[in-house]
Order: structure tokens, then sequence, then C-alpha cells
């Protein structure tokens, strides 16, 4: 199961060729993966549409693929613990969303699509799995 996060979105919905943004395109063309669209992340992207029409244009992409909750007590507490080892050993993750999001990841083994660098401590210390997946 793969997992985009809301910077991959944005450039994909921005239209910024990038890595990450090209391999999600060619991800939903084709259905080589199947994508997850988690609670959260599905609010950051929607957030930022100026339009109608492209918020209209976008649920087009989005609405077929649901969205799942990723939250709960226990979920947040996980999230939470983890938050708290890294900034214990020096890491500040700047979003509580992307807290969340990794240790949802962790916890299920999907892996995550990123252009945000506030995921590498969660792959470091916690084996986050992250595309491109590395041996």
């Amino acid at each position: 199961m793969l997992v985009a996060d809301s910077s991959v979105w944005i450039d994909f919905f921005n239209g910024a060729g990038n890595a990450a943004s090209d391999a999600l395109e060619g991800w939903l063309i084709q259905g080589d993966a199947e994508v997850l669209m988690p609670d959260l992340v599905l609010f950051e992207i929607v957030r930022g549409f100026r339009t109608d029409r492209e918020m209209r244009d976008a649920m087009r992409i989005l609405a077929p693929m649901g969205a799942r909750a990723i939250g709960g007590e226990a979920a947040a507490l996980r999230a939470a613990e983890r938050y708290r080892s890294l900034r214990a050993v020096g890491y500040t993750v700047r979003s509580g969303v992307d807290a969340l999001l990794a240790s949802y990841c962790i916890d299920h083994d999907h892996i995550l699509l990123h252009r945000d660098r506030d995921f590498l401590p969660y792959v470091e210390r916690f084996g986050l799995r992250a595309w491109p997946l590395t041996a």
C-alpha cells in the first residue's frame, strides 16, 4: 500500500514535475499500486485550493479513493511517543500531521511517498518505509 504525503499531492496538482509527483501520477494512471488517502492528508490538500473549479477538478481524482481515518487514541499516543523520542535526540518534527502520518505508515507497514525532510528521522530510527525504497 502506498501513501502519498500532501507535499507530493500538492506538487501533482500544481503540475510540478519531480520524481515523487511523477511516480504518483504513474501509479494513478497505471494502477500499479494501491494508493491510500489518509483523512489528514486530504485536509491538507483541499484546504489549499483557491477556487471552486480547482476543488471540483481535484475531487474528481480524490473522491473515488475515499479517505481513511488515521487517528484515534492509540494511534495518537504511539505517534506522540515517537515524536517525543525524536525530540529527545535532537529532531523536532515541524508538523503534527506529519508525525501522525509517519506513525500510521510505520504501524501498518505502508510505503510513504514524500518530499519532506521531517520524515527522514522516522526512516532512520523507526524503519518507516519511504519511496524510493532502498535495499
